[in-house]
């Protein structure tokens, strides 16, 4: 509220913009979103007001996310119960904190539903709207450059990465037009050290270690190396969706309009690399801090059941991560467990990759 109080007062310079907690460092999307909060909440004032509102955006998450797994029918109805009445950091992180992270997540699961529709510009208006709101939906944009490729082709690519870089130029004209290397730098700063003392999954490591710069390069080369080692399974999984719609496309036509066509259940070879490629961002990533929990949260469910282990690994797997993420201040061993599970999860997913583990049929039955 204290940052974009400066923007209501007229302040558009992002260098200028802070408030207690420290320097504006989100997109402009952020500060138009919180700017309605604003005054919604009487400058910030009614929290009980501003508590409602986020009471219904976790729903309309929850919304979102349940017509994935419908769509991709890969998760049992109990697994989705289980991960949305046990977290009691996810409800903290909505209804009590009100950080913009559930909101950039909300556009993102949204924009997920219109890819799965075949809205494909309606998508990446949406993808990039999250973007605006906090950068680590980029997250999930090796995999979605991928399914814009195989599924729209070069052309098709070309204009949705317009539809997304428009809309980013759009939001940050008034910013851009005052201090344009002030708002890219606070905005969309990669290199920004985060304190050791909020680290969720490096806290093992000594903090000489945790904040040098080389340790940080480190990560990158890491994430990028897994991203090449899923490159496979990504383009396994896009070019088969890409395949079957286009089937769909071409028999739909010919069918009367009693006869029915299901091939919902392909959906997951889309989702399946998008998920996959915010974990990999999400194990990879410098620093976690409590509010990161639902960047990947909702996903773990379908992840999980993407891997060969079996039910009981997968709901101590779900039931480990939640220890560690409500494990505060986090210690050694709830940093190491974490990553630990994570590193198991992208095994599982790499073992099961379609084409190896598993075929495309059965990734498509999910089985």
């Amino acid at each position: 509220m204290q940052e974009v109080e400066g923007v209501i007062n007229g302040t558009l310079d992002y260098s200028q913009l802070k408030g207690d907690t420290g320097p504006l460092v989100y997109p402009a999307g952020f500060v138009y979103i919180y700017t309605v909060l604003y005054y919604l909440t009487e400058s910030g004032k009614n929290i009980r007001i501003a508590q409602y509102i986020f009471c219904v955006l976790y729903i309309l998450t929850l919304m979102c996310v349940f017509r994935i797994y419908h769509k991709t029918r890969k998760v049992p109805p109990y697994a989705v119960i289980i991960s949305c009445c046990t977290s009691y950091r996810i409800h903290s992180i909505f209804v009590l904190r009100m950080f913009n992270d559930p909101v950039a997540m909300l556009i993102l699961y949204l924009s997920i539903n219109m890819f799965i529709d075949g809205r494909w510009s309606i998508g990446s208006f949406l993808f990039s709207l999250a973007v605006s709101v906090k950068m680590n939906i980029l997250l999930f944009s090796p995999a979605l450059l991928l399914a814009y490729l195989y599924c729209l082709g070069l052309f098709g690519t070309i204009k949705q990465l317009s539809i997304c870089a428009s809309l980013q130029l759009f939001l940050g004209l008034p910013f851009l037009f005052t201090n344009p290397w002030a708002y890219l730098k606070g905005s969309f700063d990669i290199g920004r050290v985060f304190l050791f003392k909020w680290t969720v999954n490096w806290r093992f490591l000594p903090e000489d270690i945790f904040v040098n710069g080389y340790f940080h390069v480190l990560l990158l080369i890491v994430h990028i190396l897994l991203l090449m080692i899923f490159f496979d399974t990504f383009k396994t999984c896009l070019k088969s969706y890409a395949n079957l719609k286009q089937i769909e496309k071409e028999i739909k036509p010919q069918l009367r309009k009693t006869d029915k066509i299901d091939m919902n259940s392909s959906s997951q070879l889309l989702v399946l690399p998008l998920f996959t490629a915010n974990l990999i961002g999400v194990a990879c990533s410098r620093s976690l801090h409590y509010q990161f929990y639902i960047w990947y949260f909702h996903t773990l469910p379908y992840l999980l059941w993407c891997t060969p282990y079996t039910t009981v690994w997968r709901l101590i797997y779900m039931g480990l991560i939640e220890l560690c993420w409500n494990t505060y201040p986090s210690t050694f061993w709830s940093s190491a467990c974490l990553h630990v599970v994570h590193v198991s999860i992208l095994y599982g997913l790499y073992k099961n990759r379609p084409g190896k583990g598993c075929s495309i049929h059965d990734q498509s039955k999910g089985k």
